[in-house]
């Protein structure tokens, strides 16, 4: 089961792009507002105050005022960088649907701007740490997977997508992990096709995962219960053949031995 995500490891990447975005020479005294009602504030003000209130850790408000700097100064270099600060401040305040909005408004105006990497990482980062545990609907783990494979496809060159790496084996062996959830659930309510076709999509589909010695035992075992001792044998050997150490084979052979002792004597 996949642990609980540690933001830090994300946001390790994300910080030092949201900090270049800071422009140099701003003004840094003006930092007392709070209120984030419309009041008409010229740009540079505007957008230090959003920065200073990121820093402090008002996460919220400084999202409220970068949008309020893309608001009020829509044609303003500072609203693109804004856009993205903003999606990041929702980011930093675990608002993860306005930041996969911002992000994305981002992208759909500025497609092929030099943080466009930056922002589809943001998107995938906000998926990525919505994951829950496998006993629950996996519809955000899939859309984390989407988009961690999309910024790997799009920048396979940055350091996102080698960080997307790590994270596409962790997403894939969380859902492998549902899937076995599910397929024993049907093998204790006795539903042994329902079963196999839950073990047999972990071996076709996240073979590389932790979780597929256990889909070879469990189709062993399926196999039996169906009767089809030579798939039972077949799955047996591929656990031998890749597996030969591993408590998943131990028990397997022993399955066999047990249930279809005919087979061991037959060099199964």
């Amino acid at each position: 089961m996949l642990r609980p995500i540690a933001r830090a490891r994300g946001a390790a990447l994300l910080v030092p792009i949201a900090a270049a975005l800071v422009v140099s020479g701003c003004a840094s005294g003006n930092n007392r507002g709070g209120d984030v009602a419309y009041v008409a504030r010229d740009v540079e003000s505007l957008y230090t105050e959003a920065k200073a209130r990121l820093d402090r850790g008002d996460t919220r408000i400084a999202a409220a005022l970068f949008d309020e700097v893309e608001r009020q100064h829509p044609y303003s270099p500072w609203a693109r960088r804004a856009q993205l600060m903003g999606a990041f401040a929702n980011y930093a305040s675990r608002n993860y649907d306005q930041a996969i909005q911002g992000a994305q408004r981002f992208l759909s105006i500025h497609p092929g701007n030099r943080d466009a990497p930056y922002a589809y990482y943001l998107i995938a980062m906000s998926y990525y740490e919505q994951i829950s545990d496998v006993e629950r609907d996996q519809r955000i783990t899939r859309q984390a997977l989407d988009a961690l494979t999309e910024l790997q496809r799009r920048y396979p060159e940055t350091p996102y997508a080698k960080d997307a790496q790590l994270k596409i084996d962790l997403v894939n062996d969380h859902l492998a992990g549902k899937e076995m959830e599910i397929g024993r659930y049907y093998e204790r309510a006795g539903r042994w096709l329902a079963a196999q076709i839950r073990f047999q999509n972990v071996i076709e589909n996240y073979q590389m995962t932790s979780h597929t010695p256990e889909a070879l035992f469990r189709l062993t075992e399926t196999s039996l219960a169906l009767g089809v001792q030579d798939e039972a044998r077949k799955y047996a050997a591929v656990l031998a053949a890749n597996y030969p150490g591993s408590e998943w084979y131990e028990k397997a052979y022993r399955l066999i031995g047990d249930k279809a002792p005919q087979l061991v004597a037959a060099g199964g």
